[in-house]
């Protein structure tokens, strides 16, 4: 499939990433659990997808507060107040209401972050490329403000639990970035060039989605004409997932190989990829496409399976506080989501 919209951007400013921060919810879903409930078990749910367990938010805790705390941590490691952040692009598929307001605006006041714009973007799983690079737009116009980009997701709650093939991929979670600009307007510097491919194929629009919408149109009372009131639903998610596999693999691939031609490098030379954790399988397979040893893959999904939005966030996060990413490594952020949309950002950490 060839893609149907495609953007290459090329940054040389003073952009840099200040914090990061993430949160996993304290409750455990294990496979032994949902073997429990599901005709399945711990061996062929890892077998096929590399996951053991998943975080799954409890009562009271949503996509906003999750979003909030691990936007907190990143404030705090950035040493921002939140008075000082400009915009908050908040990066989710599973927003606290169906469509307004944003989970954004939530976030912004319970955060207290008084003097932010604030909006949801809705790219899926690359969500948070797409966020980070806009984000990325507002402190090169805006060096005196600053950003804070999250991906965050409560996923469990959109998931058909008796559908094997899907509830077992997906967990809960937040992370997020606080990234700053220390040059003027329109200043170059040498500091680093980065470069960003963001894209989409709505041809595979179908391989991942979640029901409901305003596709359909309501029932018309035969008396007056008004629509009727629709019956109550929960939106579900569903995929495909062969398709979605060999979409992933393949775009995975191209996107890290076409960001490092564009640099005139290759991916061998690579510090670390920090892909989307949707499924340990791909992210072999695209290990071995690309012919990379799978150590230059950042993995968690092992204990955070797929958190959609959230999982490149909360991978740097961990490795930051791992002390596993350090200053100047050669990194690549790519994702992949429904739409189909993909996009990967090269860096040299913590250079945008």
């Amino acid at each position: 499939m060839k893609p149907t919209v495609k953007f290459d951007i090329i940054c040389v400013m003073g952009i840099r990433i200040l914090g990061t921060g993430g949160y996993l919810p304290p409750k455990v879903v294990t496979n032994n659990d949902i073997a429990a409930a599901l005709d399945t078990s711990d061996e062929w749910i890892y077998s096929h997808t590399g996951i053991h367990a998943r975080h799954v938010a409890e009562d009271g805790e949503t996509t906003s507060t999750m979003a909030a705390k691990a936007a907190k941590a990143a404030l705090e490691m950035a040493g921002v107040a939140p008075e000082d952040v400009g915009l908050i692009v908040l990066a989710t598929s599973s927003p606290d209401y169906g469509t307004f307001p944003s989970t954004a605006c939530v976030v912004q006041d319970l955060l207290g972050c008084v003097n932010a714009g604030a909006y949801d973007l809705q790219a899926a799983c690359a969500g948070f490329i797409y966020a980070l690079e806009q984000a990325r737009g507002f402190v090169n116009f805006y060096p005196e403000k600053k950003a804070l980009v999250i991906g965050a997701e409560c996923l469990s709650r959109i998931l058909d639990w008796t559908d094997r093939s899907s509830c077992i991929l997906f967990g809960d979670g937040a992370g997020a970035v606080v990234i700053g600009n220390d040059e003027e307007p329109g200043v170059s510097s040498t500091k680093t060039t980065a470069h960003t491919i963001l894209g989409a194929d709505g041809k595979g629009q179908a391989f991942i989605m979640r029901t409901g919408g305003t596709r359909e149109a309501l029932p018309l009372d035969p008396l007056t004409g008004i629509p009727l009131k629709p019956e109550p639903s929960i939106a579900k998610l569903t995929l495909q997932g062969h398709d979605v596999f060999a979409f992933a693999v393949r775009k995975l691939s191209k996107v890290v190989g076409d960001l490092c031609e564009k640099l005139c490098t290759t991916p061998s030379e690579l510090d670390r990829v920090f892909a989307h954790q949707a499924n340990g399988r791909i992210i072999e397979a695209t290990a071995r496409r690309m012919k990379l040893p799978i150590e230059k893959f950042w993995l968690n999904l092992e204990t955070t399976a797929n958190t959609s939005a959230a999982s490149v966030p909360i991978s740097l996060d961990q490795a930051v506080r791992s002390g596993e990413l350090k200053d100047g490594m050669k990194i690549v952020l790519v994702g992949f989501g429904a739409g189909l949309t993909y996009g990967g950002t090269y860096m040299t950490w913590p250079n945008l």
